[in-house]
Order: C-alpha cells, then structure tokens, then sequence
C-alpha cells in the first residue's frame, strides 16, 4: 500500500466539508501568487530572479505552504493548486487502493480513479 491513512467514503464526506474552504482560500492565494509573477513550483518569480530583494518568499506562498501541510497531515492528497484538486486514498471491497476524487466547485465527491489513472481516468462513484 502506498498511503497509511485510507478514508471510507463516509470519512472522505466528512472532511470534505471542512475542507472546501480551505481548498478556496489556496486557490486564492495561488491566484494572488501569480498575478505577483511568483512561480510556486519553482519559488521564484518569473523570469529567474529570486524570491525577491529582500530573499523572503512572499508571505501568501507561506500560507499556502501551512494549507498543503495541512492537507497532508489529514492524509489528504493535494493534486492540483489552481483548481483546488485533492484525492483521498481509499481501499475498495476487492482491497486495491485507490483515490476518492474531488475537485473545488463539485457539489460532492462524485469521481475515484485508480493511483496509476491520475485525474484523466476518473470514473463515476458507482462503478467504484
């Protein structure tokens, strides 16, 4: 098994309601990242120059690092920065793990997708 943590869908459900504010408050500050030209994958600003003069990353990167800190102690998969992407590991009946699937503005988790599938194989909950 890849993860330690597994979540039933119920579990996933739960959290998820917590959750959601947290994944819109993450895609505001990557949005706020980029309208400063900061590239949070590579923590410089476009272009190649550093953090900036004062060699200090900006203070909304610092919270989305606590937010992706965060998701990870809870055992939740952080996907995707700009769409609020988040996966919850999940063993299904015939005991392969697999991830529960949810992206910022669905009204539910609707999606899982095998760990190798990734996001463009995504399928309906009741086929899980």
């Amino acid at each position: 098994m890849r993860h330690n943590k597994h979540f039933t869908l119920n579990e996933a459900r739960h959290e998820l309601t917590a959750i959601i504010p947290v994944l819109n408050e993450l895609i505001r500050l990557k949005q706020k990242l980029d309208e400063k030209g900061f590239d949070v994958y590579r923590h410089q600003y476009f272009g190649g120059m550093g953090p900036n003069g004062q060699k200090v990353f900006p203070a909304e990167l610092e919270q989305l690092v606590a937010i992706a800190q965060e998701l990870d102690a809870r055992g939740i998969e952080l996907k995707g920065l700009d769409d609020g992407l988040i996966d919850f590991p999940h063993i299904r009946t015939n005991g392969e793990e697999v991830y529960l699937c949810y992206q910022a503005g669905e009204q539910d988790i609707m999606f899982w997708h095998t760990i190798e599938g990734g996001y463009a194989a995504r399928q309906p909950l009741p086929t899980l």
